[in-house]
Protein backbone atom coordinates (compact mmCIF):
# COMPACT_ATOMS: atom_id res chain seq x y z
CA UNK A 1 0.00 0.00 0.00
CA UNK A 2 1.12 3.46 -0.40
CA UNK A 3 2.64 5.61 2.11
CA UNK A 4 0.77 8.83 2.88
CA UNK A 5 2.20 11.50 1.19
CA UNK A 6 5.57 13.20 3.73
CA UNK A 7 5.19 9.95 5.80
CA UNK A 8 8.53 7.82 5.40
CA UNK A 9 9.60 3.91 5.96
CA UNK A 10 12.55 5.30 8.30
CA UNK A 11 10.57 8.36 9.89
CA UNK A 12 11.60 10.84 12.69
CA UNK A 13 9.08 12.51 15.88
CA UNK A 14 10.91 15.90 15.51
CA UNK A 15 12.45 17.52 18.05
CA UNK A 16 16.70 17.05 18.18
CA UNK A 17 19.26 18.43 20.63
CA UNK A 18 19.76 22.05 20.88
CA UNK A 19 23.15 23.33 19.71
CA UNK A 20 24.69 24.71 23.54
CA UNK A 21 25.38 28.02 21.79
CA UNK A 22 21.48 28.14 21.12
CA UNK A 23 20.45 27.07 24.76
CA UNK A 24 22.31 29.80 26.14
CA UNK A 25 21.28 32.30 23.50
CA UNK A 26 17.69 31.43 24.71
CA UNK A 27 18.46 31.76 28.42
CA UNK A 28 20.06 35.65 27.52
CA UNK A 29 16.73 36.56 25.97
CA UNK A 30 14.74 35.30 28.84
CA UNK A 31 17.18 37.65 30.87
CA UNK A 32 17.11 40.22 28.77
CA UNK A 33 20.51 40.45 27.28
CA UNK A 34 20.18 39.89 24.06
CA UNK A 35 16.76 40.43 21.95
CA UNK A 36 14.28 38.56 20.31
CA UNK A 37 15.71 39.58 16.86
CA UNK A 38 18.94 38.46 17.99
CA UNK A 39 17.52 35.16 19.23
CA UNK A 40 15.91 34.31 16.04
CA UNK A 41 18.64 35.19 13.91
CA UNK A 42 20.42 32.65 15.80
CA UNK A 43 18.01 30.25 15.75
CA UNK A 44 17.67 30.60 11.83
CA UNK A 45 21.67 29.75 11.52
CA UNK A 46 21.43 26.18 13.83
CA UNK A 47 18.51 25.42 12.04
CA UNK A 48 19.30 26.00 8.38
CA UNK A 49 22.61 23.25 9.79
CA UNK A 50 19.69 21.15 10.85
CA UNK A 51 18.01 20.50 7.94
CA UNK A 52 21.38 19.98 5.94
CA UNK A 53 21.84 17.34 8.37
CA UNK A 54 18.84 15.49 8.52
CA UNK A 55 18.97 15.18 4.58
CA UNK A 56 22.72 13.93 5.34
CA UNK A 57 21.77 11.02 7.25
CA UNK A 58 18.90 10.26 5.09
CA UNK A 59 15.46 11.22 6.57
CA UNK A 60 12.19 12.34 3.89
CA UNK A 61 10.44 14.24 7.08
CA UNK A 62 12.86 17.20 7.76
CA UNK A 63 11.63 19.30 10.87
CA UNK A 64 13.32 22.68 12.56
CA UNK A 65 14.41 20.46 15.22
CA UNK A 66 12.02 22.54 17.20
CA UNK A 67 15.01 24.67 17.69
CA UNK A 68 12.91 27.48 18.25
CA UNK A 69 10.94 25.91 21.52
CA UNK A 70 11.76 25.91 25.40
CA UNK A 71 8.62 23.09 25.86
CA UNK A 72 7.19 21.82 22.78
CA UNK A 73 3.65 22.53 23.52
CA UNK A 74 3.82 25.67 25.60
CA UNK A 75 5.27 27.53 22.57
CA UNK A 76 2.56 27.31 20.80
CA UNK A 77 -0.36 27.53 22.92
CA UNK A 78 0.40 30.88 24.60
CA UNK A 79 0.34 32.20 21.81
CA UNK A 80 -3.52 31.82 21.38
CA UNK A 81 -5.72 34.66 22.99
CA UNK A 82 -7.34 33.85 26.22
CA UNK A 83 -4.49 31.58 26.99
CA UNK A 84 -1.91 32.92 29.88
CA UNK A 85 1.00 30.92 31.28
CA UNK A 86 0.90 30.99 35.44
CA UNK A 87 3.38 28.78 37.56
CA UNK A 88 3.77 25.51 36.94
CA UNK A 89 1.70 22.46 36.83
CA UNK A 90 1.31 20.27 40.08
CA UNK A 91 1.56 16.49 39.57
CA UNK A 92 2.12 13.34 41.31
CA UNK A 93 4.24 12.09 38.15
CA UNK A 94 6.68 14.96 38.42
CA UNK A 95 10.13 14.68 37.45
CA UNK A 96 12.49 13.60 40.03
CA UNK A 97 14.18 17.11 39.87
CA UNK A 98 10.56 18.62 40.20
CA UNK A 99 10.38 19.89 37.01
CA UNK A 100 6.91 20.64 35.59
CA UNK A 101 6.04 22.05 32.67
CA UNK A 102 4.29 25.52 32.64
CA UNK A 103 1.16 25.93 33.78
CA UNK A 104 -1.53 27.55 31.03
CA UNK A 105 -4.97 29.12 32.11
CA UNK A 106 -8.11 30.00 30.21
CA UNK A 107 -8.66 33.33 31.48
CA UNK A 108 -10.95 34.64 28.09
CA UNK A 109 -12.23 33.31 25.55
CA UNK A 110 -9.99 31.16 22.97
CA UNK A 111 -9.04 32.97 19.99
CA UNK A 112 -6.48 32.70 17.11
CA UNK A 113 -5.17 36.26 16.62
CA UNK A 114 -2.52 35.38 13.93
CA UNK A 115 -0.80 32.30 12.46
CA UNK A 116 1.10 30.59 14.74
CA UNK A 117 3.62 28.21 12.49
CA UNK A 118 3.92 29.77 9.22
CA UNK A 119 6.71 32.10 9.67
CA UNK A 120 9.02 29.57 11.26
CA UNK A 121 7.54 26.95 8.09
CA UNK A 122 8.73 29.36 5.54
CA UNK A 123 11.74 29.26 6.33
CA UNK A 124 11.98 25.50 7.06
CA UNK A 125 10.56 25.43 3.42
CA UNK A 126 13.17 27.82 2.50
CA UNK A 127 16.32 25.71 3.47
CA UNK A 128 14.75 22.63 2.37
CA UNK A 129 17.11 22.77 -0.97
CA UNK A 130 16.20 23.34 -4.50
CA UNK A 131 16.89 19.43 -5.24
CA UNK A 132 15.11 18.58 -2.64
CA UNK A 133 11.65 20.39 -3.88
CA UNK A 134 12.54 19.29 -7.61
CA UNK A 135 13.28 16.04 -6.84
CA UNK A 136 10.36 15.77 -3.94
CA UNK A 137 13.25 13.82 -1.82
CA UNK A 138 11.80 15.51 0.93
CA UNK A 139 8.98 16.91 2.94
CA UNK A 140 8.98 19.71 5.33
CA UNK A 141 6.71 18.61 8.39
CA UNK A 142 5.21 21.26 11.16
CA UNK A 143 4.62 19.87 14.74
CA UNK A 144 2.14 21.45 17.12
CA UNK A 145 0.55 20.46 20.30
CA UNK A 146 -2.71 18.42 19.85
CA UNK A 147 -5.84 20.39 21.19
CA UNK A 148 -6.38 17.90 24.01
CA UNK A 149 -2.95 19.57 25.54
CA UNK A 150 -5.14 22.36 26.38
CA UNK A 151 -8.05 20.67 28.75
CA UNK A 152 -6.23 17.41 29.93
CA UNK A 153 -4.11 19.05 33.03
CA UNK A 154 -6.60 21.74 33.48
CA UNK A 155 -9.71 21.27 36.50
CA UNK A 156 -13.08 22.61 35.49
CA UNK A 157 -12.12 25.46 37.91
CA UNK A 158 -9.71 26.35 35.43
CA UNK A 159 -11.91 26.76 32.62
CA UNK A 160 -15.21 27.85 33.53
CA UNK A 161 -14.14 31.31 34.38
CA UNK A 162 -14.05 32.17 30.58
CA UNK A 163 -16.65 29.17 30.07
CA UNK A 164 -19.62 28.14 31.89
CA UNK A 165 -19.99 25.45 29.61
CA UNK A 166 -17.69 23.12 28.12
CA UNK A 167 -19.16 22.85 24.38
CA UNK A 168 -18.39 26.08 23.71
CA UNK A 169 -15.16 25.59 25.05
CA UNK A 170 -14.48 22.51 22.73
CA UNK A 171 -15.59 24.44 19.58
CA UNK A 172 -13.46 27.46 20.30
CA UNK A 173 -10.31 24.78 20.58
CA UNK A 174 -11.44 23.60 17.23
CA UNK A 175 -11.72 26.75 15.51
CA UNK A 176 -8.27 28.34 16.12
CA UNK A 177 -6.75 25.08 15.41
CA UNK A 178 -8.98 24.80 12.11
CA UNK A 179 -7.75 28.31 11.31
CA UNK A 180 -3.86 27.34 12.05
CA UNK A 181 -4.34 24.46 9.93
CA UNK A 182 -5.51 26.87 6.98
CA UNK A 183 -3.13 29.44 7.87
CA UNK A 184 -0.56 26.84 6.80
CA UNK A 185 -2.09 25.20 4.18
CA UNK A 186 -2.03 28.62 2.33
CA UNK A 187 1.65 28.64 2.79
CA UNK A 188 2.24 25.59 1.20
CA UNK A 189 2.51 23.37 4.58
CA UNK A 190 1.12 19.90 3.70
CA UNK A 191 2.47 17.77 6.54
CA UNK A 192 1.57 18.40 9.99
CA UNK A 193 1.95 16.09 13.38
CA UNK A 194 -0.19 16.72 16.45
CA UNK A 195 1.68 16.12 19.31
CA UNK A 196 -0.70 14.61 22.48
CA UNK A 197 0.66 13.14 25.76
CA UNK A 198 -2.81 12.77 26.67
CA UNK A 199 -4.35 9.87 24.91
CA UNK A 200 -1.10 7.77 25.77
CA UNK A 201 -1.75 8.98 29.51
CA UNK A 202 -4.94 7.50 29.59
CA UNK A 203 -3.50 4.10 29.06
CA UNK A 204 -1.59 4.32 32.68
CA UNK A 205 -3.48 3.34 35.28
CA UNK A 206 -2.87 5.78 38.06
CA UNK A 207 -3.10 8.69 35.54
CA UNK A 208 -6.21 7.72 34.38
CA UNK A 209 -8.09 7.78 37.70
CA UNK A 210 -6.16 11.52 38.39
CA UNK A 211 -8.14 11.96 35.34
CA UNK A 212 -11.02 10.47 36.02
CA UNK A 213 -10.73 13.27 39.30
CA UNK A 214 -11.12 16.25 37.21
CA UNK A 215 -12.84 15.14 33.83
CA UNK A 216 -15.36 11.82 35.21
CA UNK A 217 -15.68 8.86 32.96
CA UNK A 218 -11.91 7.98 31.45
CA UNK A 219 -13.44 6.03 28.64
CA UNK A 220 -15.84 9.22 27.77
CA UNK A 221 -13.07 11.07 27.80
CA UNK A 222 -10.86 9.13 25.40
CA UNK A 223 -14.05 9.65 22.63
CA UNK A 224 -14.57 13.19 23.30
CA UNK A 225 -10.51 13.73 22.52
CA UNK A 226 -11.08 11.55 19.26
CA UNK A 227 -14.14 14.02 18.72
CA UNK A 228 -11.96 17.20 19.73
CA UNK A 229 -8.84 16.19 17.60
CA UNK A 230 -11.07 15.04 13.96
CA UNK A 231 -13.01 18.42 14.65
CA UNK A 232 -10.21 20.47 14.65
CA UNK A 233 -8.44 18.51 11.48
CA UNK A 234 -12.25 18.15 9.49
CA UNK A 235 -11.47 20.84 7.47
CA UNK A 236 -8.07 20.16 5.71
CA UNK A 237 -7.60 19.95 2.37
CA UNK A 238 -7.16 15.99 0.88
CA UNK A 239 -3.14 16.85 0.06
CA UNK A 240 -2.82 17.49 4.00
CA UNK A 241 -1.41 14.94 5.79
CA UNK A 242 -1.50 14.88 9.09
CA UNK A 243 -0.44 12.53 11.74
CA UNK A 244 -0.86 12.12 15.58
CA UNK A 245 2.51 11.29 18.34
CA UNK A 246 1.49 9.57 21.46
CA UNK A 247 4.25 9.46 24.46
CA UNK A 248 4.47 8.76 27.67
CA UNK A 249 6.54 11.71 28.93
CA UNK A 250 10.07 12.78 27.62
CA UNK A 251 11.84 14.77 29.84
CA UNK A 252 16.20 14.42 30.06
CA UNK A 253 15.03 10.76 28.95
CA UNK A 254 12.82 10.41 31.75
CA UNK A 255 9.29 9.01 31.57
CA UNK A 256 5.87 10.08 33.19
CA UNK A 257 3.66 7.29 32.69
CA UNK A 258 3.34 3.36 31.53
CA UNK A 259 0.79 1.14 30.45
CA UNK A 260 -0.26 -0.04 26.97
CA UNK A 261 -2.36 1.00 24.48
CA UNK A 262 -5.59 -1.35 24.52
CA UNK A 263 -7.58 1.09 27.03
CA UNK A 264 -7.44 3.92 23.94
CA UNK A 265 -6.78 1.51 20.79
CA UNK A 266 -10.67 0.98 19.28
CA UNK A 267 -11.21 4.80 19.26
CA UNK A 268 -7.25 5.61 18.57
CA UNK A 269 -7.42 3.41 15.19
CA UNK A 270 -11.09 3.13 14.42
CA UNK A 271 -12.99 6.82 15.31
CA UNK A 272 -9.22 9.36 15.00
CA UNK A 273 -9.70 10.70 11.14
CA UNK A 274 -5.52 11.08 11.14
CA UNK A 275 -3.40 9.18 8.80
CA UNK A 276 -0.66 7.81 10.71
CA UNK A 277 0.44 7.76 13.97
CA UNK A 278 3.63 7.45 15.55
CA UNK A 279 3.63 5.37 18.38
CA UNK A 280 5.93 5.24 21.40
CA UNK A 281 7.02 1.54 21.44
CA UNK A 282 10.64 1.30 22.65
CA UNK A 283 10.12 -0.76 25.74
CA UNK A 284 7.88 -2.95 28.39
CA UNK A 285 5.63 0.62 29.23
CA UNK A 286 4.03 0.89 25.95
CA UNK A 287 2.60 -2.58 26.50
CA UNK A 288 2.81 -5.58 23.36
CA UNK A 289 1.59 -4.76 19.87
CA UNK A 290 -1.15 -6.27 20.34
CA UNK A 291 -3.74 -3.19 20.03
CA UNK A 292 -2.23 -2.76 16.12
CA UNK A 293 -4.98 -5.59 15.69
CA UNK A 294 -7.26 -2.71 15.65
CA UNK A 295 -5.77 -0.82 13.39
CA UNK A 296 -7.73 -0.06 9.82
CA UNK A 297 -6.02 -1.79 5.93
CA UNK A 298 -5.82 2.24 4.98
CA UNK A 299 -3.89 3.33 7.92
CA UNK A 300 -0.33 3.28 8.92
CA UNK A 301 1.75 3.28 11.99
CA UNK A 302 5.15 4.92 12.65
CA UNK A 303 6.55 2.50 15.03
CA UNK A 304 8.84 4.20 17.85
CA UNK A 305 10.61 0.53 18.26
CA UNK A 306 13.93 2.74 18.56
CA UNK A 307 14.50 4.52 22.04
CA UNK A 308 15.84 8.41 21.77
CA UNK A 309 16.25 8.27 25.50
CA UNK A 310 19.46 6.39 25.67
CA UNK A 311 22.93 7.23 24.34
CA UNK A 312 23.64 3.70 23.36
CA UNK A 313 23.09 2.30 19.69
CA UNK A 314 19.77 0.00 19.46
CA UNK A 315 20.34 -3.56 18.40
CA UNK A 316 20.41 -4.09 15.13
CA UNK A 317 18.75 -7.61 14.69
CA UNK A 318 15.81 -6.94 17.58
CA UNK A 319 14.39 -3.89 15.70
CA UNK A 320 13.91 -6.12 12.88
CA UNK A 321 12.78 -8.67 14.92
CA UNK A 322 9.96 -6.39 16.59
CA UNK A 323 9.26 -4.89 13.64
CA UNK A 324 8.33 -8.34 12.15
CA UNK A 325 6.59 -9.31 15.33
CA UNK A 326 4.47 -6.18 15.03
CA UNK A 327 3.74 -6.73 11.62
CA UNK A 328 1.69 -10.06 12.36
CA UNK A 329 -0.66 -8.21 14.11
CA UNK A 330 -1.66 -5.17 10.71
CA UNK A 331 -3.70 -6.64 8.11
CA UNK A 332 -1.51 -5.42 5.95
CA UNK A 333 1.68 -6.68 7.19
CA UNK A 334 4.94 -5.07 7.06
CA UNK A 335 3.36 -2.53 4.48
CA UNK A 336 1.19 -0.99 7.15
CA UNK A 337 4.58 0.12 9.26
CA UNK A 338 7.26 2.07 9.22
CA UNK A 339 10.51 3.01 11.87
CA UNK A 340 11.24 5.65 14.16
CA UNK A 341 11.77 6.55 17.75
CA UNK A 342 9.58 6.63 20.31
CA UNK A 343 9.84 10.31 20.29
CA UNK A 344 12.22 13.31 19.53
CA UNK A 345 15.44 13.67 20.94
CA UNK A 346 14.50 16.96 22.89
CA UNK A 347 10.78 17.49 24.18
CA UNK A 348 11.81 20.79 26.04
CA UNK A 349 15.20 22.37 25.28
CA UNK A 350 17.11 20.27 28.43
CA UNK A 351 17.10 17.49 25.92
CA UNK A 352 17.76 13.76 26.19
CA UNK A 353 21.00 12.16 27.70
CA UNK A 354 22.98 11.54 24.68
CA UNK A 355 25.61 13.26 22.76
CA UNK A 356 24.36 15.46 19.24
CA UNK A 357 27.05 12.59 17.53
CA UNK A 358 24.65 10.12 19.47
CA UNK A 359 21.76 11.03 18.13
CA UNK A 360 23.20 11.40 14.33
CA UNK A 361 24.57 7.97 14.88
CA UNK A 362 20.92 6.61 16.11
CA UNK A 363 19.27 8.59 13.06
CA UNK A 364 22.04 6.91 10.40
CA UNK A 365 21.17 3.54 11.84
CA UNK A 366 17.25 3.83 11.98
CA UNK A 367 17.58 4.88 8.18
CA UNK A 368 19.88 1.76 7.46
CA UNK A 369 17.30 -0.77 8.94
CA UNK A 370 14.44 0.97 7.08
CA UNK A 371 16.17 0.46 4.09
CA UNK A 372 17.40 -3.47 5.36
CA UNK A 373 13.52 -3.59 6.06
CA UNK A 374 11.82 -2.01 3.10
CA UNK A 375 14.20 -1.28 0.18
CA UNK A 376 16.38 1.53 -1.01
CA UNK A 377 13.02 3.88 -1.42
CA UNK A 378 11.58 5.28 2.13
CA UNK A 379 9.02 6.76 0.40
CA UNK A 380 6.60 3.47 -0.88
Amino acid sequence: MPLPKGIYRADQVGSLLRPKELLAAREQAAEGKITAAQLRELEDKYIADVVQKQQEVGLGAVTDGEFRRRWFHVDFLKHLSGIEQRGAMHSTNAHADGTMPPRLVVVDKIGHPKPIQVDDFNFLQSRLGDEAKTKKTATTKVCIPSPTMLHFRSSRDVIEQAYPSLDPFFEDLIRVFQEELDDLYRAGCRLVQLDDTNLAYLCDPKMRAEAEERHGDANQLVRQYASLINGAISKRPKDMTVGIHLCRGNFRSHWFAQGGYEPVAEVLFKELDVDAYFLEYDDARSGDFSPLRHLPPHKVVVLGVMTSKKAALDDREQIVRRLREAATFCPNGLDQLCLSHQCGFSSTAEGNDLTEEEQWAKLRLEVEIAKEVWGDDLSV
